[in-house]
């Protein structure tokens, strides 16, 4: 299954091998398992302005900004305003904030804990403008990340599914497409990572089929991280090979 996955994905870009230095990862539903919060918020604050938006839903649109989101549910109504965006992503963030802190996602530690024993770089590529960011990702994965190798909200002119979150990655990390691995849970964070050309692997984490990730042009999936730790052998050595 890995070595049709790699193949198929050299003779769609072209490439002899991949010759893997860097893991890009996203942080939300990926390192933390905080997708729950962020949907019970948009859930709630949404409909408190008066627009629907379930929790399902809330994944599909995982990895836009916020303004976006609004924007593209509003539309269904009436657009909101600038006054509205502004109201309703502060309130979105004091209803996530409310919530219990997300925990580190099982089996990412291990995983990120192999990659930096080999040698290989990973990196974050994440949406999220926390300020506080580094420092959280410090106290759950020490030793793992480097703040001049990560891509944050402050980096990007456009979201997912953009791919200028993954092709600034790269470019910090001087590293060409076919020289990383893109780890992502979201439907936009697949489309981002497949048009940078970067070999892309969904982790299922969330209540989404695995069709949806899938029809993004997800090269492989798994189903939690934990499965993602328990096959990285299998992955390298099949990449090793091509």
């Amino acid at each position: 299954m890995f070595k049709e996955a790699i193949n198929n994905y050299l003779h769609a870009h072209g490439y002899e091998s991949i010759d893997l230095k860097a893991v890009l990862f996203d942080m939300d539903g990926v390192l933390f398992d905080s997708m729950p919060n962020h949907a019970e918020a948009w859930h709630k604050i949404m409909k408190r302005f008066g627009f629907g938006l379930s929790r399902e839903e809330a994944y599909m649109h995982e990895g836009r900004t916020g303004a976006s989101t609004i924007n593209i549910v509003s539309r269904r109504g009436h657009d909101a305003t600038e006054e509205e965006i502004k109201a309703i992503y502060q309130a979105k963030t004091e209803e996530f904030n409310k919530c219990p802190k997300a925990e580190r996602m099982p089996g990412a530690l291990e995983v990120l804990t192999k990659i930096k024993s080999e040698g290989l770089t990973p990196m974050v590529v994440t949406g999220s403008g926390q300020t506080s960011l580094l420092d959280r990702l410090n106290h759950n994965f020490p030793g793992i990340f480097q703040a001049d190798l990560m891509v944050t909200a402050f980096d990007v002119k456009y979201g997912k599914p953009n791919p200028e979150p993954y092709l600034i990655a790269l470019k910090k990390g001087g590293f060409k497409p076919n020289e990383a691995l893109v780890i992502e849970n979201a439907p936009l964070g697949v489309q981002a990572g497949v048009a940078a050309g970067i070999f892309t692997i969904a982790v299922n984490t969330g209540p989404l089929h695995d069709n949806v990730l899938l029809n993004e042009g997800a090269n492989l999936l798994f189903h939690s991280m934990p499965d993602f730790n328990k096959n990285w052998e299998t992955l390298q050595s099949a990449l090793k090979q091509d």
